[in-house]
């Protein structure tokens, strides 16, 4: 028998993690982060960027209420998001395919330290200023002919490796 949201016996939890949107406008792909990050006991989401469309109406159709339960800001400079997270020593970690960039289940994710997740731009991914200060850069191996996946669904790839390792 299918269990209900409140009938499950999953233990409620939250992980050390930010995630951090570069640049991300599809109000679709921000309601599926939203829900993904809540599902994952994510601690908060930074939208980096101007103009980031957070239409509670357009968003709840993906988000399914889950806006209301994660904590979120915005940052709308790259500079002042960089300040922001080097200032607060967080362990960086960007999710982008690059000449330099480590399989996913190679990531390490330090012990006492908090972790922001950078995931990208739906056309451009992850900006050059943000692979740069990142501690770490690590991709989702894929076999087909595309080298790339929808942002939610490279980020939930990845929150569920953080958080399975996080869990032990």
């Amino acid at each position: 028998m299918q269990l209900t949201h409140e009938e499950n016996r999953f233990e409620r939890k939250t992980f050390s993690i930010t995630l951090v949107c570069d640049r991300i406008y599809f109000q679709q792909n921000i309601g599926s982060l939203f829900r993904i990050s809540e599902a994952f006991g994510i601690e908060n989401i930074i939208f980096l960027g101007k103009d980031i469309p957070l239409s509670p109406r357009k968003i709840n159709k993906t988000s399914r209420s889950t806006h209301l339960h994660v904590g979120y800001s915005i940052i709308e400079e790259t500079a002042d998001l960089i300040d922001f997270l080097i200032k607060n020593n967080f362990e960086i970690i960007s999710l982008e395919i690059t000449n330099a960039s480590r399989p996913l289940k190679e990531v390490t994710l330090p012990e006492n330290k908090k972790i922001a997740l950078i995931v990208g731009n739906e056309i451009n991914g992850v900006s050059e200023p943000l692979l740069k200060i990142s501690n770490q850069i690590i991709h989702i191996n894929m076999f087909g002919k595309n080298s790339s996946m929808n942002v939610s669904q490279a980020t939930a790839i990845c929150l569920y490796e953080f958080t399975s390792k996080k869990n032990i």
